[in-house]
C-alpha cells in the first residue's frame, strides 16, 4: 500500500509540475515579433535591399560610372531595365550601387548617435547634479534646430563628403537617444537592486554598466531601428541639396537631384532611386514599429 500511495503521489506531483520552463521576456518578445506580419514583411524587404546593395557588383549589369553618350536618356527597355541618365549611365546599376552609400550612411550615423547619445543619457540620468544640467542644456541646444537643418549646418562647417555626412547625421540623432535613455535611467536608479549595489560598495560606473545599461537595451534597440530610416532620409536630403555625397558617386539622393531637371522628359531618373528610398524607409519603419510593440513591457502583464 505504501508503494502504491507513493506512486500516486509522484504521479500527482508530476501532473501539477509545469511541463516546461517559463520563457524569458526576450523569448516572448521574439515570438511576438514573429507573429507581427507587418514587421516580418518590413524585415524581409529591408533584408532584400541590403543583400542587393552588398552584392551590387555582381548584380549590376554595367559599371555605374561608365558613360555611354550614344545611350543618352534611354527609357526603360530590355537592355537597360531602369533606363539611362543624361550621361548614358545605366540607372539600374547606379541604383544598386547607390544603396551601398545610403545604407552605409544610415547604419554608421546611427552607431555614432547611439554611442554618444546613450553615454550622455546614462551619465545625466544616474549622476544628476551639475553633470545632468550641463548635458541636458547641450541637448536642448541641439533640439533647438530641426534635425535636417542641424545636419546641414554641420556639413557646411565640415565640408561635403561621405564621412562628414555620417558625422553630421549622427550628431543630429544624439538628442533622441540622450533624452530617452536619461528618462529610463532616472526611474531605474530608484529601484531596490541599485540601492543594494550601492550598499555593497559598487562604484557608479559599475552600476551604470552592469545594472542600468541592460535595462535600457530594449529602448536603445527600438530607437536605433527607427533612426535608421530617419538617417537614410536625412542623408538623401543632404545629397539632394548638394552638400552630401558628391557626383559621380552613385547615391539615391544624388540620383534624385540629378534627375529633377528632367522630370518631364525622363521621369525614370528620379522614380527608381526615389522608390528605393521610400521602400527602405517604409520597411525599416514597419519593422521598428513591430519591434517596439514586441518589447512593450505591458505585454508581460
Amino acid at each position: 500500500m505504501d508503494m502504491v500511495s507513493g506512486k500516486k503521489g509522484a504521479d500527482i506531483q508530476a501532473h501539477l509540475a509545469p511541463s516546461a520552463k517559463p520563457r524569458s521576456p526576450w523569448a516572448i518578445a521574439f515570438a511576438q515579433l514573429l507573429r507581427n506580419k507587418g514587421a516580418m514583411i518590413g524585415l524581409i524587404v529591408f533584408a532584400i535591399i541590403v543583400l542587393c546593395s552588398i552584392f551590387a557588383a555582381e548584380l549590376a549589369p554595367y559599371d555605374p560610372l561608365l558613360m555611354s553618350p550614344q545611350d543618352y536618356l534611354q527609357p526603360p527597355n530590355k537592355t537597360h531595365w531602369f533606363g539611362t541618365d543624361s550621361y548614358g549611365r545605366d540607372v539600374l546599376s547606379r541604383t544598386l550601387h547607390g544603396g551601398r552609400v545610403s545604407l552605409t550612411v544610415g547604419l554608421f550615423s546611427v552607431v555614432v548617435a547611439g554611442l554618444f547619445g546613450v553615454l550622455l543619457g546614462l551619465v545625466a540620468g544616474y549622476y544628476r547634479g551639475p553633470a545632468d544640467g550641463i548635458i541636458m542644456r547641450f541637448i536642448d541646444v541641439l533640439l533647438a534646430f530641426p534635425g535636417l537643418l542641424l545636419a546641414l549646418g554641420v556639413v557646411a562647417l565640415l565640408g561635403p563628403g561621405l564621412a562628414n555626412v555620417i558625422i553630421a547625421v549622427g550628431i543630429a540623432g544624439i538628442p533622441s537617444y540622450a533624452r530617452t535613455v536619461r528618462g529610463s535611467v532616472l526611474s531605474a536608479r530608484e529601484e531596490v537592486y541599485v540601492d543594494a549595489a550601492r550598499s555593497v560598495g559598487c562604484r557608479g560606473s559599475h552600476i551604470v554598466l552592469r545594472h542600468l545599461l541592460p535595462n535600457v537595451v530594449g529602448i536603445i534597440v527600438v530607437i536605433s531601428t527607427l533612426s535608421i530610416a530617419w538617417a537614410i532620409l536625412t542623408a538623401s536630403s543632404l545629397s539632394f541639396l548638394g552638400v552630401g555625397t558628391q557626383p559621380p558617386t552613385p547615391e539615391w539622393g544624388v540620383m534624385v537631384s540629378e534627375g529633377r531637371g528632367l522630370l518631364r522628359e525622363a521621369p525614370w531618373l528620379t522614380t527608381f532611386p526615389g522608390l528605393m528610398i521610400v521602400l527602405t524607409v517604409l520597411s525599416v519603419n514597419l519593422f521598428g514599429d513591430g519591434l517596439r510593440d514586441a518589447l512593450d513591457p505591458r505585454m508581460y502583464q
